[in-house]
Parts: structure tokens; C-alpha cells; sequence
């Protein structure tokens, strides 16, 4: 009697269990909508990232603008690196040095060392202050495939952008 109780107790566990699984289908299906879910979410993080990373070096470009003109009202000069402002090693949201360079600090014309766009040379008459943007690299012209993606202040301030946006002006 025994036995046979413990055999009918035992067959009844096994059948309750079995409904409380998910069957291979289903969980296949799950991990495809998670996919699909995974798969419009991303790009959209990407998108979301990339903006707040220019948002940030356009603000880093403003804050450090600020500093350059209050040492200017208290020196009557312009500072020759950003170490003059406190700012030396300031590195953009993708790693990368600001860049800075005093006009007043080139010699000869500057031929070849402004930033340019479609012919305008130099896009400020003071200092160049930018960062080289997500891939790290730049060129003069902001028309170069390497500095579309640059954030410049163009224009002696009237501009804080990406390099394109100044370029694509016309």
C-alpha cells in the first residue's frame, strides 16, 4: 500500500510540474522579441549618447571661452595655452586635449595653422579653440572628411557648433 501511494504521489508531482516550464518555442520567442526590442533600443541609445557628448564639448568650449576673456580683462592679453586658464589637460567627452592655439602666437602669417572654411582663413581673428571631436582626428579645413565631426568655436564666439554646421554655412 505503501508503494502504491508513494508511486501515485510521485506521478501526480510529475504532472503539475510539466505545465509550470516554458516550452522551447516560447522561450525561442521571447528571446527573438527581446532581440527586436534590443535590436531599435540601441541606436536610439547611440543617438541619445552622441548628441550629449557634442552638448557637453560645446559646454566645456563656452566654460573655457569665459575663462579666456576674464584672463584677458585681467592680463590685457590673450592666454598662450590652456594651462594659462587653469584648463591645461582638459580632455573633450571622447578623451581627446582640447585644442587651442593664440593667433597672436603665430609667426609669419599663420598660413597653414588656422582653421578655414570655404575659403574663409582664419574662422577667428583672435584664437582657434576646439575640440577634435568622436574620431580623434582633425585637419584645417573644416571642410576635410577628419573635421566634420570637430566642435569649433568659429566666428570669434558667434559660433559653437560642429565644424559641418560652420562649413555648410554659407
Amino acid at each position: 500500500m505503501r508503494r502504491v501511494f508513494r508511486h501515485i504521489l510521485l506521478r501526480r508531482q510529475l504532472r503539475m510540474g510539466r505545465g509550470r516550464g516554458f516550452s522551447l518555442v516560447e522561450l525561442l520567442m521571447a528571446i527573438a522579441i527581446l532581440g527586436l526590442l534590443a535590436g531599435i533600443a540601441y541606436p536610439a541609445y547611440v543617438g541619445y549618447t552622441d548628441r550629449a557628448d557634442r552638448a557637453q564639448a560645446m559646454a566645456d568650449i563656452r566654460e573655457m571661452e569665459n575663462l579666456i576673456e576674464r584672463f584677458y580683462v585681467a592680463t590685457q592679453r590673450l592666454p598662450n595655452s590652456l594651462a594659462d586658464i587653469g584648463m591645461a589637460g582638459k580632455q573633450d567627452p571622447w578623451g581627446n586635449p582640447y585644442q587651442f592655439l593664440n593667433h597672436a602666437n603665430v609667426k609669419g602669417n599663420g598660413k597653414g595653422q588656422f582653421r578655414s572654411y570655404k575659403g574663409t582663413v582664419p574662422i577667428n581673428t583672435d584664437y582657434d579653440l576646439y575640440s577634435m571631436g568622436k574620431d580623434g582626428q582633425s585637419q584645417r579645413p573644416l571642410t576635410a572628411k577628419a573635421s566634420r565631426d570637430d566642435i569649433v568655436r568659429g566666428l570669434n564666439g558667434e559660433f559653437i557648433g560642429m565644424g559641418s554646421e560652420l562649413a555648410g554655412r554659407s
